[in-house]
Formats: structure tokens, sequence, C-alpha cells
């Protein structure tokens, strides 16, 4: 496990680097088997360091490690009980959480969207930490690698680290191209078939 260990410093600094999170807020998990590797409680993402992450179980019992497990642990083990997902990145990034305060679902604006399932759902808020925030969590991710969290923030998941967070990336990018393009005029929504023909094309390329 110390490799995930590292790899939750580098994407941790990472994320710090690009300003999705600031000071201890956010959060990082990747899974191996029945154990989990999770970013510590009240530890910077950018003071990181292997030893600080401690190794909990599928039940959130700690197994290895002397700092106390993130407050949304609960959060990302809901997720891993309910999805595929072998990792899960949640950030406080300003535009995911410009959106998650001010609507109830991120429409598809632009065809990357689909990289996310589409249409992005924001869960209904409820307090840090708690059994009902991760209900509505892994609801909200039904179908889907992204959800926002209401007046909270944003969660992608992946077959591996990097790909939850160049998920978090892209689901910032699309919040950051909605909440610009509002100030302009009326963003203009992809339809489903709009959508559809995207992944016709993807899946049938020419030539």
């Amino acid at each position: 496990m110390w490799d995930l260990r590292r790899e939750l410093c580098e994407y941790g600094r990472r994320a710090a680097d690009l300003g999705l999170v600031i000071g201890t807020s956010g959060n990082l998990s990747v899974r191996k088997g029945d154990l989990v590797a999770v970013t510590p409680s009240g530890v910077a993402l950018d003071r990181l360091r292997p030893e600080d992450c401690p190794i909990v179980d599928i039940e959130g019992r700690l197994v290895e490690g002397d700092s106390r497990p993130s407050s949304e642990t609960p959060m990302h083990l809901a997720v891993y009980a309910s999805t595929g997902a072998q990792a899960v990145v949640h950030t406080h990034s300003v535009f995911a959480t410009v959106v998650a305060t001010t609507m109830t679902e991120l429409p598809p604006i632009h065809y990357n969207a689909l990289l996310l399932g589409g249409a992005v759902r924001v869960a209904p808020y409820a307090t840090y930490g708690t059994p009902e925030l991760a209900e509505n969590v892994r609801a909200a991710l039904t179908g889907k690698q992204g959800a926002l969290l209401a007046n909270h923030g944003g969660v992608t998941i992946g077959p591996t680290l990097e790909k939850a967070f160049e998920a978090t990336r892209l689901l910032e990018w699309l919040c950051e191209v909605y909440v610009r393009a509002l100030g302009v005029g009326t963003p203009a929504v992809l339809s489903e078939e709009q959508l559809a023909a995207v992944v016709e094309r993807a899946l049938n390329p020419p030539g």
C-alpha cells in the first residue's frame, strides 16, 4: 500500500497547485482489494507524506497508520460499496462549488460532459462526514463518473487515481465554462440527439 500512499501525496499536491483545494479542504482515496488508502483529517494536501495517509478496511476500521482518516471517509466507502470505482477525489474547487450552490444539475453544454456520464447531478446538502451526505453522493453518482455536492464541492471517481483526478479537472472545467457562459448569455444545452451523435462518432470513427 506504500505506493498508493505516495500516489495520494502526488495528486494531493497537484490538487493544491491547481487551486482545486485550499488549506485542509478536500480528500482523496484509492482502493486495493479490501483496503483503502485515504488522506488524513486536518492535514493540507500539499504537505502530505506517505506515512500520514491511514489505511482503512471497507468497513472503515483503521488498519494501518497513526493519523485520523478524513472525516469524509464514510462518503468514500459508500462510493466504493456501490460502484466499481478504485479511486475517489473530492474537492472544494471554486467553479464546482459555485454551480453546486446555485443549481440542481450541471447540464451538458459541451460533449465532453459525456466523459462524466452526461448531465452532472447535484447531491442534496447534508453535513459533511455524515451518513446522509454519503447516501446523497452515492445516489447522485449512479451511472456517473462525477457529481456535485450542494453548497459544498464536487466528487469524481475512476478506475485509477489518475483517471479520477482527470475527471475532477474536467468537472471543474465544465463548471467554469458554464459560469462564464452565463456572463455572456444563456448557455446552449446539447440535446440527447446531439450527444448520441457524439457517441456514435466515437464508436464508429470515419475512415
